[in-house]
């Protein structure tokens, strides 16, 4: 009955693998950019998608109306640092624009046309503005040398103090149905008002332990370059005021109590764990950026969605109210389009299980190699019932010496009469043969066998779920690699690398089963 269930699961994943073929294969991207490179963000008119805001890392910022079709600089940032890090709107008007720089906060009342700064740092970390979040009562503006707050429209700024203030500002998240609940990530952690700033709690640490002790006062006096922080940027779940996501680089940190509590998620289909950037969509689809590329997170699983994004460095995504992407990258604006599908025989999913042992198979191999097959049990308690028929034995064993020496008489006239003699020991023995027929009935080792079945029951299934995740991800990266183009060399090395890590994490769980029966 297991096995066929165990078989009925298999079945079910392979049906699963084929619905979601989509995302094994290309998403299309095209590239609007128009020759605009080494782009830090991107931002959409949500009433007009044609109307595009890009910002680029030396260049300032760039207009489309068109789509993309035709690009104009609206916005020169000068100085050392002229890097456009972050674009936002006023949600209460679409025609006030913000552009956080390597040189101040500058605004447009005017969508763009004409530009003020309104923020400009007393030093250079200052100076460099990374985010910020617009609000009716206030301004929160993040810079690499703190957080600043305007409660004047940015006519005067005010520096937080504590850790906010001299920390590294990477990403403020809010809600706008809670304006008052502000979430802010810095290399320090993440700090969480639910009052306007008035007061802040970290909620997460910058460099946790496992004896939950924070050691983030010893790190005061060191460089900054030295504080190794594995935060990277924050975002919250518009549907739901509870679910807070944070890139990390472990993975991404998910919070189902408003930052009370974290939970790491599954780094399945990954490449590379460092995550840079988050994006939530309207219907609650998490999205995250890495090294690797662009992914989408969906049924406990990575999907990969930028196998055709010809780009090394992407730094932002946005979507529009479409369901378009669109990515920031080194080598330009791509927008997604659609999911490329190829009907052809070549690219049909049996292809892909052709030279792979079965998965029933290798389960088998795993549960022989970690012996815990369900007969092993079984025999267990077959044995332990015949186990009442066997007879204890016990023996005995006995030395008489009462009569060991004896006097030699009864004769006069022989020798050596009337003296002592050594006789003969005398030892006593016997055999015990004796029956429980109680443990016919019930029997102290069916307990025994019951608590260990339980227990091998649970690591099987660890073991089965392990191989049948292991075993199709290997089918999905054989298909990712498929479809990569010539030039996509990197991710090529990388999707081949991850394709033997899985092997071999195969090969350890089936005692090299998997690999001796893979074609040479």
């Amino acid at each position: 009955m297991r096995k066929v269930i165990v078989n009925l699961v298999a079945v079910v994943l392979c049906i699963l693998c084929l619905a979601t073929l989509s995302f094994a294969q290309e998403l299309v991207w095209e590239d609007i950019g128009r020759g605009n490179l080494n782009l830090k963000t991107v931002l959409i008119d949500q009433d007009n998608s044609k109307i595009i805001y890009i910002g680029t890392d030396n260049s300032g910022v760039f207009k489309s109306v068109d789509t993309g079709e035709n690009w104009r600089n609206i916005l020169s940032v000068r100085g050392e640092n002229r890097a456009v890090n972050y674009l936002l709107f006023d949600f209460r008007d679409r025609n006030s624009l913000y552009a956080a720089t390597g040189n101040g906060l500058f605004f447009s009342s005017d969508q763009g046309k004409n530009w003020k700064r309104i923020f400009k740092g007393k030093n250079y970390f200052e100076n460099e503005c990374a985010t910020l979040v617009v609000l009716p009562s206030a301004i929160y503006l993040g810079t690499k040398g703190g957080l600043f707050v305007s409660k004047d429209k940015g006519r005067s700024w005010s520096k937080e103090a504590g850790k906010l203030g001299n920390s590294e500002i990477l990403a403020i998240a809010y809600n706008p149905k809670e304006p008052n609940s502000i979430y802010v990530a810095c290399v320090d952690g993440v700090f969480k008002t639910k009052d306007g700033a008035q007061s802040w709690e970290r909620i997460f640490l910058a460099h946790p332990v496992e004896n939950g002790d924070d050691k983030d006062e010893a790190n005061e006096d060191r460089d900054e370059e030295e504080r190794n922080s594995n935060i990277r940027y924050i975002s919250i779940d518009s549907n739901n005021l509870n679910y807070l996501y944070l890139a990390t680089s472990r993975g991404v940190y998910k919070s189902q109590d408003r930052g009370k509590t974290w939970e790491l998620l599954s780094d399945y289909g990954l490449l590379d764990r460092e995550v840079k950037f988050l994006l939530i969509s309207p219907k609650s689809v998490l999205y995250a950026i890495t090294k690797a590329g662009v992914f989408r997170y969906e049924q406990e699983r990575w999907h990969e969605l930028s196998l055709g994004l010809v780009a090394q460095d992407i730094s932002s995504l946005y979507l529009d109210r479409q369901g378009r992407l669109y990515a920031a990258c080194d080598k330009g604006l791509f927008r997604s389009k659609e999911f490329y599908s190829n009907n052809s025989k070549d690219n049909t999913i049996s292809l892909y299980f052709k030279d792979e042992p079965e998965i029933n198979k290798v389960q088998e191999a795993a549960i022989h190699y970690a012996e815990v097959e369900p007969g092993k049990i079984i025999r267990w308690r077959k044995q332990a019932a015949r186990r009442a028929w066997l007879p204890q034995v016990s023996m005995g064993l006995d030395r008489n010496t009462t009569d060991l020496w004896h006097w030699e008489g009864g004769s006069t006239t022989k020798a050596d009469d009337d003296i002592l003699r050594k006789g003969h020991d005398s030892v006593e023995w016997d055999v015990r043969l004796t029956w429980d027929l109680s443990q016919l009935i019930y029997s102290d080792d069916q307990t025994n066998i019951d608590v260990r079945s339980k227990l091998m029951v649970q690591l099987r299934d660890d073991i089965l779920d392990e191989v049948t995740k292991l075993y199709f991800e290997r089918i999905r990266v054989k298909m990712e690699i498929n479809n990569l183009t010539i030039e996509d060399s990197k991710k090529r090395c990388e999707k081949e690398l991850k394709l033997q890590e899985l092997t071999a994490s195969l090969d350890a769980l089936t005692g090299s089963y998997f690999s001796s029966h893979l074609p040479d």
